[in-house]
């Protein structure tokens, strides 16, 4: 009785419910985990209705056996970059498992009490976003270690633009394992087949994969998630203006972490005559933000409007008013978000908006044409 209550309820939360997330198709993957020992790669977007998925699958009697966690941590609340430590959950006594630092790839022992990985986390659709090389890493374990992968498949809320430069696989990193545009344009589930059709994994392996569609969703569609993914990307705003504000991220402008906007302005300590100011300081998910505690004018985004993908506007706004040295942090890191050194070279040069999007237009055609047999939704 208890079950069927649970999925009435189930039922009843997501009746007017246009568009469906893959977690939110029991019919489509319970069988495939009855009588198996699960790992969840999971965190605090991973929810179906108001429960989490660890607690909807328990109702289930799934055996669930432990929890991975991406960046972030399994709450969600850790900083951009911060170490998370392995852990218990305080609600289940399940062991969670940082996929964070060190160990960025389930081992041979991690897995070795595991039947079936189940991925559902919540993405928005930059490369750059961490959320994306933990899939590819754990869909590489599983390759590896012979386990069956399944993903529960989630709306892209930046879904409805393709933009920015491919990676070039020389700066391959954390914030960029796959030779794909800065704005990608599609789902998590669909990434994981074409990283298995383009033989991207270590030794050409391929994942035991099996992807539970989205219902009612298509790449049109704006998708306003219901739970900000990570603490600096708040809202929908932020989410938009994301792919082209996080570039910031190598250089000395902040993007309003420790504000109450992050990601909906940039500016510069030096910035002085700008009429809108804002004041970073120590908060949750920014306790060491850049220019702490000091007054930094700029340009406050949080009514932009927004009809594009990649913009480079503001990027060059900021370089425009500064040298390269005031400019510039680290630029290893710069370039490792960008996929390459041509986008600072061409910063560099002063070269227009224009000139430098022109000269990803060619890797972006064959992008587009190479994605097309993978993608799920219209």
């Amino acid at each position: 009785m208890k079950r069927i209550l649970f999925i009435v309820l189930i039922a009843f939360m997501n009746l007017n419910a246009q568009i469906q997330t893959g977690a939110e198709q029991f019919s489509e993957y319970i069988d495939l985990l009855k009588d198996k020992k699960v790992a969840l790669v999971v965190n605090h977007t991973s929810f179906v209705g108001k429960s989490h998925l660890l607690d909807t699958l328990r109702h289930f009697n799934i055996n669930i056996v432990k929890i991975f966690a991406p960046e972030h941590g399994f709450r969600g609340d850790a900083d951009a970059g911060e170490h998370i430590n392995n852990s218990v959950d305080k609600k289940t006594g399940l062991p969670i498992i940082s996929l964070y630092g060190e160990n960025k790839k389930p081992s041979n022992s991690q897995l070795s009490d595991v039947d079936v990985v189940v991925f559902d986390i919540q993405d928005v659709g930059c490369r750059f976003y961490t959320y994306l090389s933990t899939m590819v890493y754990v869909m590489e374990a599983c390759a590896e270690f012979n386990k069956k992968m399944i993903l529960l498949d989630r709306p892209n809320p930046n879904g409805m633009y393709v933009d920015g430069p491919v990676l070039d696989l020389k700066y391959k990193s954390f914030v960029g394992l796959l030779p794909i545009p800065i704005i990608h344009g599609m789902t998590l589930g669909e990434l994981a087949k074409m990283v298995n059709g383009e033989k991207w994994l270590q030794n050409g392996r391929k994942t035991d994969l099996e992807v539970i569609k989205v219902s009612g969703y298509t790449h049109a569609d704006t998708f306003d998630l219901p739970i900000p993914p990570s603490p600096n990307l708040p809202n929908a705003q932020a989410i938009r203006l994301y792919p082209s504000l996080c570039l910031f991220e190598g250089t000395k402008v902040s993007v309003g972490r420790g504000t109450d906007f992050p990601f909906q302005t940039f500016g510069h300590t030096a910035f002085k005559k700008d009429t809108f100011k804002f004041f970073p300081k120590p908060n949750m998910g920014a306790k060491n933000p850049l220019h702490k505690n000091q007054l930094c004018g700029g340009m406050d985004l949080r009514n932009y409007k927004f009809d594009e993908g990649l913009t480079l506007r503001f990027l060059m706004i900021a370089h425009q008013r500064l040298s390269d040295g005031e400019f510039f942090d680290n630029i290893s890191f710069f370039d490792k978000l960008a996929g390459s050194d041509k986008l600072r070279k061409m910063l560099v040069d002063q070269k227009s908006e224009k000139e430098i999007k022109k000269s990803w237009q060619k890797d972006i055609a064959a992008f587009m044409s190479k994605r097309k047999k993978y993608l799920l939704y219209p």
